[in-house]
């Protein structure tokens, strides 16, 4: 199983032999507990339950803390699943970074940043409006959304005015670069949504595609 929760720490630089830069997102990964597996037969899917980030038991509720012991694993703050078809751990089994390997293709899981209550210029990258004609004061404002007499009101889901950010976000098909087990980091090619000391979810790509940079060349 290829699948870690982790804290994003922020964004570096890793120079390689030839000294090309490469941008990297660190995250301090694991280590992760094994707390549940789910099968088909009692759960209807397979998956399996990891458990991050040591805490007081005090802190937990007694359902929390009978959930963990059951299993003789210590007390952890957050528990994730990860659907996946074939179940090669077991539970209270301790996993690593070493589960991934440098060059492995990636899915990274965050909650981004929250910005506030946004317009729709730049919640939905609208353009301005004319500053001519006596419109100096409507620049930025959305404009008619709504429809005639038919049906005469503002259809949902209409790209407004609103809260913007603090979404569950998943980048997709990432390259790691480094795996430093002693540390438990994961250095990551390119951005990772969130901010920094955010809880993400790094597991196995579903749709690992590689760049046409590094596919070998076809011999004519």
């Amino acid at each position: 199983m290829k699948g870690i929760i982790g804290k994003k720490i922020g964004m570096t630089q890793v120079f390689d032999a030839d000294g090309k830069v490469t941008p990297v997102t660190v995250i301090q990964a694991g280590p992760c507990f094994v707390t549940q597996i789910r099968n088909a037969e009692r759960d209807g899917y397979v998956a399996v339950q990891l458990g991050y980030e040591e805490r007081s038991p005090e802190r937990l509720t007694g359902g929390e803390r009978g959930h963990l012991q059951k299993r003789s694993i210590p007390t952890v703050r957050y528990l994730r699943e990860f659907r996946v078809t074939e179940v090669d751990v077991k539970e209270g089994q301790r996993l690593t970074v070493d589960v991934f390997a440098t060059g492995d293709r990636v899915d990274v899981v965050g909650t981004s940043k929250g910005k506030g209550f946004a317009g729709s210029i730049k919640r939905h990258h609208f353009n301005r409006q004319p500053t001519t004609h006596g419109a100096s004061d409507r620049t930025r404002a959305p404009g008619g959304s709504s429809s005639t007499t038919t049906p005469g009101r503002v259809r949902k889901n209409t790209r407004r005015s609103g809260r913007m950010g603090n979404d569950r976000v998943t980048t997709q098909n990432l390259e790691i670069v480094v795996v430093d087990a002693e540390r438990h980091l994961l250095a990551i090619k390119g951005s990772v949504p969130g901010a920094k000391g955010g809880l993400v979810i790094v597991k196995a790509s579903r749709k690992a595609v590689t760049p046409k940079s590094v596919q070998p060349k076809e011999k004519k």
